[in-house]
């Protein structure tokens, strides 16, 4: 077996280029690929600024984007504070090679292992003593030349640049939830909600405002505009929504799943007079959303 070995949060255009690596190696080899990673995050096992950890993927959304790539088997492993103290030799003795009879493993130029934060060259020499092949993958830069990173892309998503992420990822980000009953305001001025509540509460949300998006729900793939925020105008700014308004769209989707692409930021969140004037401005957000999906001709399901 070729095994990668990581955390591979939000299976970026770095760790896609791992997992191409990974998969064109086991082809070669003619073997299977599997890509070995951990859950929950280590950081909240060795509560290391666990408080403020937010998380790209989740851990469905990141099987099924490896699985997307052609991995042909993700291993999950529970991450405890006693697999924390192995080494990264120990690591690879008795997972790697042991339990999951590896033959072949890829190293990313960042890649780190155990608890001696053993970097890839090093890994590699332990590695190739145990009989184990290294194989060793280099950076990859994004197009604009910068070198991409989960951290990176966590504080862009965090200024609202969904089309910088959405570079940086390989594809728009994604929040996936069920449909929650509201306080159907949006309904009464014209603007029906889906409102969502995460299945993933630890998934980093974009910087409040509004955005256009891209919608999965009962099968159907649709356009709309989701606010994120604490609706000033109509509440006492104590709870964080996320309500979408989809285009086109009656159903009663109450208790079923949604799964949001966010896009495009339209404005940030504003604290409005009256009702009235929020009407107003949601009607000026809805046309820029459509303005931007006729001029640009947006496909990016």
């Amino acid at each position: 077996m070729v095994i990668a070995t990581g955390f591979f949060d939000g299976v970026h255009l770095g760790h896609r280029h791992v997992i191409e690596q990974l998969v064109q190696a086991a082809r070669e080899r003619n073997d299977h690929s599997a890509v070995v990673t951990f859950w929950p995050h280590p950081r909240t096992v060795l509560q290391d600024g666990a408080r403020t950890l937010r998380l790209l993927t989740s851990l469905d959304e990141k099987k099924e984007l490896l699985y997307e790539l052609g991995v042909d088997e993700v291993i999950v492993l529970p991450f405890t504070k006693e697999f924390s103290r192995l080494t990264a030799e120990e690591y690879l003795r008795q997972y790697i090679i042991s339990r999951f009879s590896g033959k072949s493993i890829l190293l990313g130029y960042d890649n780190r292992l155990g608890s001696d934060f053993k970097g890839p060259d090093k890994v590699a020499v332990i590695a190739e003593s145990l009989g184990l092949e290294a194989i060793m993958v280099k950076e990859f830069p994004a197009p604009n030349g910068v070198i991409v990173s989960s951290t990176k892309i966590r504080k862009v998503i965090s200024s609202g640049d969904m089309v910088l992420a959405a570079e940086m990822l390989g594809h728009p980000y994604e929040l996936y939830g069920v449909v929650v009953s509201g306080n159907r305001i949006g309904r009464s001025i014209g603007f029906p909600t889906a409102n969502m509540q995460l299945y993933e509460p630890l998934k980093l949300l974009p910087e409040r405002g509004v955005y256009l998006v891209g919608v999965d729900v009962v099968g159907q793939h649709s356009y709309g505009m989701c606010n994120i925020g604490y609706r000033p105008t109509v509440s006492s700014g104590m709870v964080l929504t996320i309500e979408t308004n989809i285009f086109d769209f009656a159903e009663d989707i109450y208790g079923l799943d949604i799964k949001i692409r966010f896009l495009r930021k339209i404005r940030g969140e504003q604290k409005f007079g009256d009702i009235n004037m929020l009407r107003m401005q949601l009607a000026k957000d809805r046309e820029a959303c459509l303005g931007i999906l006729q001029e640009e001709s947006l496909n990016r399901f």
